[in-house]
């Protein structure tokens, strides 16, 4: 490498200003600095050596270096520092040329900002002048802004007041005047005007209550006279109403539930109605009944119900079912008229009283019950009904004070009790028509206990007479007929289960035990047994009669008991008969009172008078001369029986006691023959009586021949 490679790469020492002056500032001469510091060369070669190649800003000099293009020569070296310092000037100089044209923009800038603050002072004095010259007219032009602000909501106000609050006067004239019809237009000012009259509360809350005052009254007179208009309205249309049309208008429907809010009103219309219903129901009936109405036209299309008077249990049901048919009509077109809508007349109802507080308490302080639509109706229906129903009463008392049948007096109350449970269920317990059916119930039944008594008080000759025959004597059968028919009536009825027993009652006092009775009494009259061969026929009788119904068990059972306590008394009769009759009476009621287990009675026999041979021998022959008809003879007994099977039964009981007792006295003769034997083997007796012996028939003979 040569020495100018050498120096190529050897770092340069960067010009200080120590070492150049500065061109800007005058040339001074040079002062010698030998002898007066430190050697510039070493200081120079310390300064190479002290730079550190890894240092940024040297090794940035060296890349500037090689930029240049610079060649390490001594020329290149002396000429660097002037180089470096000529660079240097250009650059302030082209600084400095270009802060020139900055401070010449800035001078037109400022020269733009003059003129825009001149400008800008003469704009304000002029809107100052023109504020000053508006200013008034802006104020009253901000006063009539919100003048007319206010006008507006006072406009707004008025016109939602007016819209509430006042009715104008076509509709004035729509819910007020009678010659406006009842449409549509009617209903909604109507409901229009109670929402006035409802939002007056609200006005009467503030401090002027004035106005309220004013719109409520006004509101109150037009719904009073809306409602006058209505409730004339309903009667008109009640006047022309049919309700047999099944198709009855929805208008009147619609006007009843509001009317409902006036309930004086409302009760008034319904009072009118019932009155209205009342007659036409009356004329109606009228015309069922004879077949020409009161104006004495007659109705070809109707077949008078009189027709059949001379059959008073079918005139009496026709017109009783007359009336069930105009009671089920008449409820069934109110209730499309006053309920089918729900409940909205009872909460119209409601409501008016709600606003009657004077009507809240009755006259008599408690307090009024609640509307019930059904309760309503069926008191409605019983009021139309009234009038038909007292030319009804006037009828059916009529046929009832002239019937002199037992049996048909009582199919009468029977009918009636039929009618007064159908009315209850169709109207309730409590109306006119129910009371007016227990009514002539009632009466009928008193004619039933008249003419029951009266028949028992012809009989009274009769009761002193028994049949030859022990039959049921003809008052009892025909008796008995007449209850087996009015029992056949009673099956029929409505009454319950559990009380027709009791319910029936009366009948059998009047129709059954009066017979009973007289018959026990004739029995009283007749020799045993026939006395209670007679009395059985007749139990037997009447039990054939009551045991078919089940509202008769409790006499049923007590017949039975009768009949079984006079059963006994045939049995001892007959008991009695066979001891008599075979000669065995004494012989037993001897023999009876013994023991066999005894010995002091075993020899108390042979004592006794009825077991000595004559006795004993004579006993035995009528034993055997009754023994071959002695169950003929006994049934024969009870020949007058008319039920053979009680006859036998009664018969085999008293044979089979006259077995036992023979059975028993046969024992206690064959215990004296053994009791006998012994003592005459103890005592070596030649001559011996055998009781056996002389009464030979033993108990299997008797019971073959008693069977």
């Amino acid at each position: 490498m040569t020495s100018d490679a050498a120096l190529s790469l050897r770092p340069l020492p960067m010009p200080s200003r120590d070492n150049f002056p500065d061109p800007l500032s005058p040339q001074t001469p040079s002062t010698p600095t030998l002898g007066k510091g430190p050697n510039p060369l070493s200081s120079k070669v310390a300064s190479v050596l002290s730079t550190s190649y890894a240092d940024t800003e040297f090794r940035e000099a060296l890349t500037l270096l090689d930029e240049r293009g610079l060649q390490n020569t001594p020329d290149t070296r002396r000429k660097l520092r002037l180089d470096l310092q000529k660079e240097v000037i250009d650059s302030n100089g082209e600084i400095i040329n270009e802060f020139a044209k900055v401070a010449e923009q800035l001078r037109r800038i400022g020269n733009t900002i003059g003129r825009l603050n001149e400008s800008y002072l003469e704009m304000k004095t002029q809107i100052g002048a023109a504020h000053e010259a508006t200013s008034s007219a802006l104020g009253e032009a901000s006063q009539l802004m919100t003048q007319r602000r206010q006008i507006e909501r006072k406009q707004e106000l008025l016109k939602a007041f007016n819209a509430n609050f006042v009715l104008s006067e076509d509709e004035v004239a729509a819910l007020t005047l009678t010659s406006e019809p009842v449409d549509d237009l009617f209903f909604s000012v109507l409901s229009k005007a109670k929402k006035i009259s409802k939002d007056c509360e609200v006005l009467l809350g503030f401090e002027d209550q004035t106005l309220g005052l004013e719109i409520m009254e006004q509101a109150s007179r037009n719904l009073n006279l809306g409602f006058q208009k209505l409730y004339r309205w309903i009667q008109r249309e009640f006047k022309a109403l049919n309700l047999e049309n099944p198709q009855i208008g929805s208008s009147i429907r619609r006007a009843l539930r509001v009317l409902a809010e006036r309930p004086s009103l409302f009760q008034s219309c319904l009072d009118f109605f019932a009155e209205a219903r009342e007659n036409v129901l009356s004329d109606s009936f009228y015309v069922a009944l004879t077949g020409d109405s009161k104006s004495g036209t007659e109705d070809p299309s109707v077949k008078p119900i009189e027709l059949a008077a001379h059959d008073p249990l079918r005139y009496v049901g026709d017109m009783l079912a007359w009336s069930h048919s105009a009671a089920v009509g008449e409820r069934e077109a109110l209730e499309v008229l006053f309920v089918s809508e729900g409940d909205e007349i009872a909460k119209g109802i409601q409501a008016g009283r709600d606003n009657e507080v004077w009507r809240l308490v009755a006259e008599d302080g408690e307090d009024v019950v609640d509307f019930n639509a059904v309760t309503a109706l069926n008191e409605l229906v019983d009021r139309d009904m009234s009038g038909a129903v007292r030319i009804l009463r006037q009828r059916v008392e009529q046929v009832i004070q002239t019937n002199e049948d037992t049996i048909l007096a009582y199919k009468l109350a029977n009918l009636l009790n039929f009618y007064k449970e159908t009315f209850s269920r169709l109207l309730g317990p409590t109306s006119v028509l129910v009371d007016s059916m227990g009514v002539l119930e009632a009466e009928a039944m008193r004619q039933f206990r008249s003419l029951a008594r009266d028949h028992v008080a012809t009989l009274q000759g009769d009761f002193q007479h028994t049949p030859a025959d022990l039959r049921p004597p003809d008052f009892l059968v025909d008796a008995l007929g007449q209850l087996s028919a009015i029992m056949r009536t009673y099956e029929t009825s409505l009454t319950l289960t559990g009380d027709r027993e009791a319910d029936f009652e009366p009948v059998m006092v009047e129709a059954f035990d009066p017979f009973i009775s007289g018959c026990a009494n004739m029995a009283r009259t007749v020799r045993p047994p026939a006395n209670s061969i007679f009395l059985i026929n007749c139990l037997l009788a009447a039990r054939r009669a009551l045991s078919r119904f089940d509202f008769t068990q409790r006499h049923d059972a007590e017949l039975q008991k009768k009949i079984e306590e006079e059963r006994a008394r045939l049995v001892e009769s007959q008991y009695a008969f066979l001891r008599r009759e075979s000669g065995l009476d004494a012989l037993i009621k001897s023999l009876g009172p013994l023991q066999e287990g005894k010995k002091e009675d075993v020899e108390k026999v042979a004592s006794l008078e009825v077991v000595q041979p004559p006795a004993l021998t004579q006993a035995g022959q009528m034993l055997d001369d009754f023994l071959p008809s002695a169950l003929m003879d006994a049934v024969e007994n009870l020949k007058h029986l008319q039920d053979s099977k009680l006859a036998r039964d009664a018969t085999e009981e008293a044979a089979e006691r006259f077995c036992v007792d023979f059975e028993h006295a046969e024992e206690m003769l064959m215990l004296a023959d053994e009791l006998a034997e012994e003592r005459a083997e103890s005592d070596e007796e030649d001559e011996l009586h055998s009781l056996r012996a002389l009464f030979p028939r033993t108990t299997g003979e008797i019971r073959v021949l008693l069977s």
